[in-house]
C-alpha cells in the first residue's frame, strides 16, 4: 500500500513579493497573528462584558515589549559576541559587504515572554488594570500568535529540523537537499492545540475563580512543547553542539517551573480565601 505521506519539497521564496525585500512571510505572519490575536482579545472581553477602552493601548505596550524583548533575548542568549562586534545588525539592516535590509533575523520567544511581562506590568501600573485577569486572557491569545509565528518560520525555511527518513519529511531547498523534520510545523500544531485547550477551559468557566491558573497552564505547556521539539531541531549556534541541552531547552526549564508554580499558587490562594 502506498504511504499516505510523502516527502515534501519546500522551495517557498521568503519574500511575499519578489524584489521587495522588506516584505517577508515571517513578518507578514507576525502581523496577521497580532491582528487575529487582537480580535480574539476583543471577543474575550465582550463575552465577559469587560470594557475594551484600553485594549488598543494594551496591544501597543505588548507589541513593543514582545518585539524588543524577543530581539534583545536573541542577542543576549544566543550570540552576544557577534552582535557586540556588529552592533549595527541589532537593527534590521546589514552594511557589509553591502547595504541590505535583513529584517529582525533572530527573535527569541523566551525574551519575548519577558518583554511582554515587563510591558504588561508597566501597563497595569499606569492604567490600574487587573494583572492576573489580563495574564490569563493574554496567554490564550499568545498561544494563537505563536502558531502564526512558527508558520512564518516555515515559510522562510528557518529553524529547520534534523535530517530524518520519516515519510512526512520536508526538503528545504533554500538550505540543502536533505529530508528534515518540519520542526516549525510541529510547533505550530502544538501551539494551536494549546490555544484550543486554553480557550475551551476559559469558555467552560470551570477555572474562572482561579486567577492566574490559565497563565500557569499556558506557560508550562508552551515551554514544555518547546523543550521537546528542540530535540528535533538543528542547533542555532555552534556552542550548543557541545552541551546536553541547547539554549532553547535550558531557557524553557525555568519557564515550565514558573508556570507550575503559578498553578499551585493559584489553587492554594483560592482555597485559603
Amino acid at each position: 500500500m502506498q504511504s499516505f505521506f510523502s516527502i515534501i519539497t519546500w522551495s517557498v521564496d521568503p519574500w511575499v513579493i519578489p524584489g521587495i525585500e522588506f516584505i517577508r512571510w515571517y513578518g507578514l505572519m507576525w502581523v496577521i497573528g497580532m491582528m487575529v490575536s487582537y480580535r480574539l482579545l476583543s471577543h474575550l472581553c465582550k463575552k465577559e462584558a469587560i470594557s475594551t477602552d484600553h485594549l488598543d493601548k494594551l496591544v501597543l505596550y505588548l507589541v513593543l515589549g514582545i518585539i524588543l524583548g524577543a530581539r534583545l533575548g536573541h542577542i543576549l542568549f544566543y550570540d552576544p559576541i557577534y552582535y557586540w562586534n556588529n552592533r549595527i545588525e541589532v537593527l534590521p539592516i546589514r552594511l557589509e559587504p553591502h547595504f541590505e535590509f535583513v529584517g529582525l533575523a533572530g527573535l527569541a520567544s523566551h525574551g519575548g515572554v519577558i518583554g511582554a511581562l515587563i510591558a504588561l506590568y508597566l501597563f497595569v501600573r499606569k492604567y490600574n488594570q487587573p494583572m492576573w485577569w489580563l495574564l490569563d486572557r493574554l496567554t490564550i491569545a499568545a498561544a494563537l500568535l505563536g502558531c502564526f509565528i512558527r508558520l512564518g518560520n516555515l515559510m522562510n525555511s528557518e529553524i529547520i529540523g534534523l535530517p530524518t527518513s520519516i515519510p512526512w519529511a520536508f526538503i528545504f531547498t533554500r538550505v540543502d537537499s536533505i529530508p528534515r523534520h518540519p520542526a516549525q510545523l510541529y510547533e505550530a500544531i502544538f501551539y494551536f492545540v494549546i490555544f484550543t485547550t486554553l480557550y475551551l477551559l476559559w469558555r467552560s468557566k470551570r477555572l474562572k475563580q482561579y486567577e492566574g491558573v490559565l497563565f500557569g497552564i499556558g506557560l508550562s505547556l508552551i515551554f514544555l512543547q518547546r523543550f521537546v521539539v528542540e530535540f528535533f531541531k538543528e542547533n542555532q549556534v555552534g556552542f550548543e553542539d557541545e552541551t546536553l541541552f541547547n539554549m532553547g531547552q535550558l531557557l524553557s526549564i525555568p519557564m515550565v517551573l514558573i508556570g507550575i508554580g503559578v498553578i499551585v499558587w493559584s489553587l492554594r490562594r483560592k482555597r485559603s480565601t
